[in-house]
C-alpha cells in the first residue's frame, strides 16, 4: 500500500486530495506510470515545471525506491513572500 497526497492545483486537477494506492509500485517512476494509466491529467500535471516530489517527508528528485506503506506527497510549484 502506498499513500498518495496532492496539494494546491494537483488536487483541482485530480479531485481529489489523497489515495490508497493497494498494489505498492516498487519504484517512483512506477506509481506515476500506475497514476498515467489511471488518471491522465494528473499525470501531465505533475511533469509541469517546478513540481516536487516528498517520499515520508523527505523531498526527493528523479526516481526513488519505494517501501510498502511510504507516503508520496506531490507539490506544485510555491509562490509567494
Amino acid at each position: 500500500m502506498i499513500r498518495v497526497l496532492l496539494f494546491g492545483r494537483l488536487r483541482d486537477v485530480a479531485g481529489f486530495g489523497d489515495t490508497v494506492i493497494d498494489a505498492a509500485p516498487a519504484s517512483l517512476g512506477a506509481l506515476k506510470r500506475l497514476i498515467g494509466e489511471r488518471w491522465p491529467e494528473l499525470s501531465e500535471a505533475l511533469k509541469g515545471p517546478g513540481v516536487q516530489t516528498a517520499i515520508d517527508r523527505a523531498l526527493v528528485r528523479g526516481d526513488a525506491s519505494l517501501r510498502p506503506g511510504a507516503e508520496v506527497a506531490f507539490m506544485p510549484p510555491m509562490s509567494g513572500g
